[in-house]
């Protein structure tokens, strides 16, 4: 491949190849797929994860929303609590060009959205912390809470209780990952049978988390899925055991631009492969990316512009040789470029821009 580096790599087949366990598995288990896109930011993926089966997006702010409404996507989940005045205006304006499921984890933010669609319904999901300790009510007794205290203001309705079980990203074993899968089901799952002893139905029981997807799923009582990294996996996944490097459909390609006695350096440093080593606790990752083909070479430092590796005399990486490397985490490796090179067997096929790169408000 004649590529200017650094530059990002999506192999097709690979990607299609994880679109397709996810579809299975959701098919096979008789639940929805809502795939979450700030993975990839991508117009083109999220229309092929819709065109298979996927019942809509899941997206984490309001300007990714945006951007996939703009594109022609028109269910949308967002993950994320609306509060502030602005963006609760902008929430309403996109909810007259597509159907927007929002979230709520306060009265507070409930309180905000009713002010504004008082006259109007507005589909809403409450938040349960099923251990991430992040955003999210607990489950039982604080979701029934929420659940009433919304079932009385106008202007919502709400329809289901999700959950994202982040932190089996640091689970230090497949037993304890299963553990943890098993809870973000049943914290949606009891808290929903909860809410509908109290009289309130809750159609949607949503779980997420690429490394719990496939056993949260599979637990009575859960309605939908929401993984986002399954589409590319990366580094983080395999660690965790959940992918094998083959599994991995984005890569990031560099150059090598110095060789020294001890050490090359790639032109691919913190604004191409970023600095995270897994941000919710993952030790299984080792430096900053694996290149492919050299399992031995650890990219152990970067700064902006540049990966440090350590070698030893018998590297027979040379200076404007390319290696490809399988980033930590694909999500905000995905957020550093403008655009995807798409690949078949090493032929570039297409360029697909990152359409919702930067989404932060």
């Amino acid at each position: 491949m004649n590529l200017d580096t650094p530059s990002l790599l999506i192999q097709q087949d690979t990607m299609e190849r994880n679109l397709m366990s996810m579809v299975g598995f959701a098919q096979s288990q008789h639940i929805a797929l809502r795939p979450h896109i700030k993975t990839h930011k991508s117009v083109q993926i999220a229309r092929r994860q819709v065109e298979e089966g996927a019942v809509g997006i899941t997206v984490a702010k309001l300007d990714e929303a945006e951007v996939m409404v703009d594109g022609g996507i028109e269910d949308i989940f967002i993950a994320y609590p609306i509060t502030k005045k602005q963006k609760v205006n902008r929430l309403k304006e996109l909810t007259k060009r597509a159907n927007i499921i929002a979230s709520v984890d306060s009265e507070v933010g409930a309180k905000a959205l009713s002010d504004t669609f008082e006259d109007e319904v507005l589909e809403v999901w409450i938040k349960v912390n099923s251990g991430l300790n992040r955003c999210g009510v607990e489950p039982g007794e604080e979701t029934v809470s929420l659940a009433k205290y919304i079932a009385a203001l106008p202007g919502l309705e709400l329809t289901g209780l999700y959950t994202h079980a982040g932190h089996s990203y640091g689970a230090k074993s497949n037993e304890e990952r299963k553990r943890i899968a098993k809870y973000e089901a049943e914290s949606v799952v009891k808290s929903a049978k909860a809410c509908e002893v109290e009289g309130i139905r809750i159609r949607h029981r949503s779980v997420g988390a690429t490394p719990t997807f496939m056993d949260a799923g599979k637990v009575k009582g859960v309605t939908e899925i929401r993984p986002g990294n399954a589409i590319f996996y990366d580094m983080v996944q395999v660690g965790l055991g959940i992918a094998e490097p083959e599994d991995c459909a984005l890569t990031v390609l560099a150059t090598v631009v110095a060789k020294h006695s001890d050490r090359i350096v790639i032109d691919a440093g913190s604004k191409a492969l970023s600095l995270e080593k897994g941000a919710h606790g993952n030790e299984s990752v080792v430096g900053f990316g694996h290149v492919i083909g050299y399992p031995s070479l650890v990219i152990e430092r970067l700064s902006e512009e540049h990966g440090v590796i350590p070698i030893n005399e018998q590297c027979d990486l040379e200076v404007n040789d390319t290696v490809e490397i399988i980033p930590n985490h694909a999500c905000v490796v995905a957020n550093l470029f403008d655009e995807y090179v798409v690949c078949n067997e090493n032929e570039v096929v297409n360029n697909w821009p990152v359409d919702a790169r930067g989404g932060l408000k």
